[in-house]
């Protein structure tokens, strides 16, 4: 892969992309459904369930075009979501216990009330309990896109808290995923993965730094895992623990870091590619025979209720109760009708809720769509809903001095060390 330089502006250049990428996302999920209810719906919903190749693993059958995209190209979207986890961890907004401090704390209270609300509205009836983690993720890029929408009533401190909440969102999704919604275990395969990855490390630590090396080992590593039962795309985030990584403190990305060079070749891919077409695939929802008794019933309304409502208490009132401690500081040039209104995006689930439904309820497409009515549902009034609090809640008093602030530090340092005192206090 060819050396080329860094934007100037690491994170403008993210939040741009983003921005750029959850619109599109949006577009994508909106067309999904119009085709799904339209004449076009058989067509579509046989196009995605249509098989394309050989049985790869016994344990999934056939790889249809739903499962190429949902256990293939995903594996590559969580392989950008580990590189920033680890670039952000070593070297980062959470580099240290004081950046990590408030964000770990919003994001762990975001994901443990939605799973209690859902829990209580829907897990005492037969067969939905595995759906407790579904309202627990928050879909960084549609929430983002939502933002860009705000213009500049959208301070720097709340972009920054709300990607650093999803960072730590998207490690809690991770590991749910891996602990909680894993099949029968192949040991052989398992075994198989691990000396892959053991192989990958080996060569980090020998200094190998071509990502020509890597990246074969990458889809090696994506196949034991399949095979093994464990869900295939966590061999992305394992495959980004051991890319090459050069640390820049205080200044943009090295155009010569193996990790560096892959995000910025990738983000590309998944923002404007992988995510929209993921979202295409599984919007797609039939909702023309739909009633208000299966509507409000206990699998959708748990998962709208903990989006819509749990997310907004866990993450706001997480936030409230530590500056109110003193574990952590305010939000530089936001008030807290803003914080409030960001609380609210979180609710935001999408593309990672739409994930877990799959994988919760796997042998039954109707719980599936289900799901997805709750995913739409709590999603679309999150999203309404942080958008108008957002646009009408009033500025900070020094709202346009901390915002030059902080893009003159963004600009000089390429990082976002101090634009949010939530971040290091």
């Amino acid at each position: 892969m060819p050396h080329r330089p860094t934007p100037r502006s690491v994170l403008r250049a993210f939040l741009a992309s983003e921005s750029a990428g959850g619109m599109l996302l949006i577009v994508a999920a909106a067309l999904a459904m119009l085709v799904a209810n339209s004449s076009f719906g058989p067509a579509y919903h046989h196009a995605i369930h249509a098989v394309t190749g050989p049985v790869l693993a016994d344990a999934i059958g056939p790889m249809t075009v739903h499962l190429w995209i949902n256990d293939g190209l995903m594996a590559v979207f969580f392989l950008l979501v580990g590189l920033e986890i680890k670039r952000e961890f070593v070297d980062g907004r959470l580099a240290s216990w004081d950046r990590r401090r408030l964000p770990m704390i919003a994001a762990a209270a975001g994901m443990a009330v939605p799973a209690l609300l859902y829990t209580l509205l829907a897990a005492g009836t037969p067969g939905l309990a595995r759906g407790w983690a579904i309202p627990a993720a928050t879909d960084i890029a549609f929430a983002i896109g939502v933002l860009a929408l705000l213009g500049r009533r959208a301070p720097t401190s709340l972009k920054l808290f709300l990607v650093t909440v999803a960072i730590v969102d998207d490690m809690g999704a991770v590991a749910i995923i891996a602990l909680f919604y894993t099949a029968q275990i192949d040991l052989a395969a398992l075994g198989a993965a691990a000396a892959v990855l053991a192989v990958m490390a080996a060569c980090n630590r020998a200094g190998v730094r071509r990502l020509s090396v890597y990246v074969p080992l990458f889809g090696l590593l994506w196949y034991a895992m399949l095979l093994s039962g464990v869900h295939a795309t966590i061999a992305g985030v394992l495959a980004a623990t051991a890319i090459p990584f050069e640390r820049t403190p205080d200044a943009p990305d090295s155009a010569t870091s193996p990790l560096h060079r892959l995000e910025h070749a990738l983000h590309p891919w998944v923002a404007f590619a992988i995510v929209p077409l993921f979202g295409f695939a599984n919007a797609g929802v039939d909702i023309g025979g739909l009633t208000a008794a299966q509507i409000f019933s206990p699998l959708p309304l748990g998962i709208a209720a903990g989006l819509f409502l749990g997310k907004q208490v866990g993450i706001f009132g997480s936030v409230w109760l530590s500056v109110k401690l003193g574990i952590a500081g305010p939000l530089r040039g936001a008030t807290w009708w803003q914080v409030y209104g960001v609380a609210l995006l979180c609710g935001i689930g999408f593309t990672m809720s739409l994930f877990i439904g799959g994988l919760a309820f796997p042998g039954d497409p109707l719980l599936v769509e289900e799901a997805k009515i709750g995913i739409l549902m709590g999603s679309l009034a999150a999203a309404l809903a942080g958008f108008v609090v957002l646009r009408i809640a009033p500025l900070h008093p020094r709202h346009d001095a901390i915002a030059r602030e902080a893009r003159a530090e963004i600009d000089a340092d390429g990082d976002v060390r101090d634009t949010s005192d939530a971040a290091t206090n």
